[in-house]
């Protein structure tokens, strides 16, 4: 009798495992309400370009931050639930495709310092080079080993990767990371009239974004 009953309450626990499962995986979420930090800044301000947002860039996912999320997923077709999940932040262009937040932070730090002033899209394309080289066989294979690579960014010399990064550089490293590439495959930058490397100029010339000339 004990082993049956021992037998029948296994099973139970399978199936409401089985049937759980599932409704977790289906709820996992970035950001909702309630959330604060960078994922929901850069959901405020996509959001806020788009016509949805009225409120304040903040930081903080409230109910003005949620309302407009949902009006945008009901017009788009998602599942209206105010819920920032992988297919809303997909569809809004935020997907960080699979990098963690301080990865994200990292890079926003380093476009932060090497491009400060810059154009928008020039920022952004700073990011993109970085993410280039992640993704080249001949640099290190994360966003930290390609910034902290010796020789590879005067603002890790001076100290500057180390400063709070500005809002539009967290933006241009989040774009970057959901694919966008103004640099069209670079993996160097440089400004001509800074730079003192005689070797930087042999390189193929790709675009020019503001003071930055981007190469392979």
């Amino acid at each position: 009798m004990k082993k049956r009953l021992l037998l029948i309450g296994l099973i139970f626990t399978i199936i409401l495992t089985v049937m759980i499962i599932p409704e977790f995986e289906s709820t996992q979420t970035l950001s909702r309400y309630g959330s604060q930090g960078n994922e929901v800044v850069s959901i405020q301000t996509k959001l806020k370009n788009l016509g949805y947002y009225k409120g304040e860039i903040d930081g903080i996912f409230g109910p003005l931050t949620q309302s407009a999320l949902i009006q945008y997923q009901t017009n788009f077709g998602l599942k209206a639930d105010g819920v920032a999940g992988p297919k809303t932040l997909q569809s809004l262009g935020l997907s960080t495709g699979g990098y963690s937040n301080s990865d994200l932070e990292l890079l926003a730090r380093c476009v932060s310092a090497e491009a400060r002033g810059e154009p928008y899209q020039g920022q952004v394309a700073v990011a993109a080079v970085i993410l280039n080289r992640v993704n080249s066989a001949s640099f290190p294979g994360s966003i930290a080993g390609v910034v902290y690579q010796p020789g590879a960014f005067s603002s890790v010399n001076d100290g500057q990767i180390n400063m709070e990064p500005t809002a539009s550089a967290r933006n241009a490293a989040q774009e970057a990371l959901s694919g966008v590439d103004p640099s069209y495959g670079s993996i160097y930058f440089y400004n001509p009239a800074k730079s003192t490397s005689k070797w930087i100029f042999s390189r193929p010339t790709v675009v020019t974004i503001g003071s930055h000339i981007f190469a392979k």
